[in-house]
C-alpha cells in the first residue's frame, strides 16, 4: 500500500505542524490553487516527494525547462518555477512512489486568465496526455494505464458546479476510459461546509474532491483504496 496525502485549494494550517497526518505519507499530491511554499512544507515535513498540477489561480508554469545546469525559460537561466523539488505532472505521466500519475491542470476558460482552457484546448491536451501515457513505460500492475489521474477541475457532471468557472470538462470521460485510473483526484470545487461524495466515473474509477485534504492508502496491484483521514475544506 502507498500512503498518499492529497491537498487542494484551501490551506489547512494544522497540517504544516503534522497535526492530522497519520503516520508518514509516501507521496504528496497537489491538485492546484495552493501556495507553493505550502506544498514544500508538507513535502519536507513528511520527507515525501510532491507531485502537482497547477490550478487556475496558480502562476504560469509553461515554457520552463530543467536541464543539467538548472532551470531555464526561453534559454534564460531561472529558478524552479513551482514548489522546490516538486514534480509538475501537468500534461504528462510520471511514476513516483510506485504509482503512475497522469496529470492535467487548469480549469474551464471563463475570463482568459492563467491556466484556463476551452473545451477544445483541454481535449487536445487530454489527447496528448493519452498518447504520452501509451509511450511511457507502464508498471506491471497497471499495464498501459495509470493509477491516479490528477486534475484541478473535475469531470463534467461528476462533482462539478453549475457556474461556468466550476463546470468540469467533458473530455475527462474518454480519458478515464482510456487510462483506467483507480482514482481521479481533483480540487477546484470548494465544499463550503458540505461533504462532497466520492463519485463513480467510468467502470472502475472513483472521482475524489480533495479540497482541504484527504489521506488515503492505495494498492496499485489490487486497486484497493482506504481513506485514512480527510477534511472537506480548511
Amino acid at each position: 500500500m502507498v500512503r498518499v496525502l492529497a491537498v487542494a485549494d484551501e490551506v489547512v494550517d494544522s497540517l504544516t505542524y503534522g497535526v492530522g497526518i497519520e503516520g508518514r505519507p509516501d507521496l504528496i499530491l497537489g491538485a492546484g490553487d495552493l501556495p507553493f511554499d505550502y506544498l514544500e512544507i508538507l513535502s519536507t515535513l513528511c520527507d515525501a516527494p510532491c507531485v502537482y498540477v497547477p490550478g487556475n489561480h496558480d502562476r504560469e508554469l509553461r515554457g520552463y525547462r530543467r536541464g543539467r545546469t538548472g532551470w531555464t525559460r526561453a534559454g534564460i537561466p531561472t529558478e524552479d518555477p513551482g514548489p522546490c523539488g516538486g514534480i509538475n505532472a501537468d500534461g504528462r505521466t510520471v511514476t513516483v512512489a510506485g504509482l503512475r500519475i497522469s496529470g492535467l491542470g487548469g480549469s474551464r476558460c471563463y475570463n482568459g486568465g492563467t491556466n484556463q482552457y476551452t473545451d477544445i484546448q483541454q481535449r487536445l491536451r487530454a489527447m496528448r496526455l493519452r498518447c504520452g501515457n501509451v509511450l511511457s513505460k507502464p508498471t506491471q500492475a497497471n499495464s498501459g494505464g495509470t493509477d491516479i489521474l490528477l486534475t484541478h477541475s473535475p469531470a463534467r457532471g461528476v462533482g462539478d458546479g453549475d457556474d461556468t468557472p466550476h463546470q468540469g470538462f467533458d473530455c475527462y470521460h474518454p480519458l478515464v476510459r482510456a487510462l483506467r485510473p483507480t482514482l481521479l483526484v481533483h480540487g477546484h470545487v470548494h465544499p463550503y461546509g458540505s461533504r462532497p461524495r466520492d463519485l463513480p466515473i467510468g467502470e472502475t474509477t472513483t472521482s475524489m474532491n480533495v479540497v482541504g485534504f484527504c489521506q488515503f492508502d492505495i494498492d496499485p496491484a489490487t486497486r484497493k483504496v482506504e481513506i485514512v483521514r480527510r477534511r472537506h475544506g480548511a
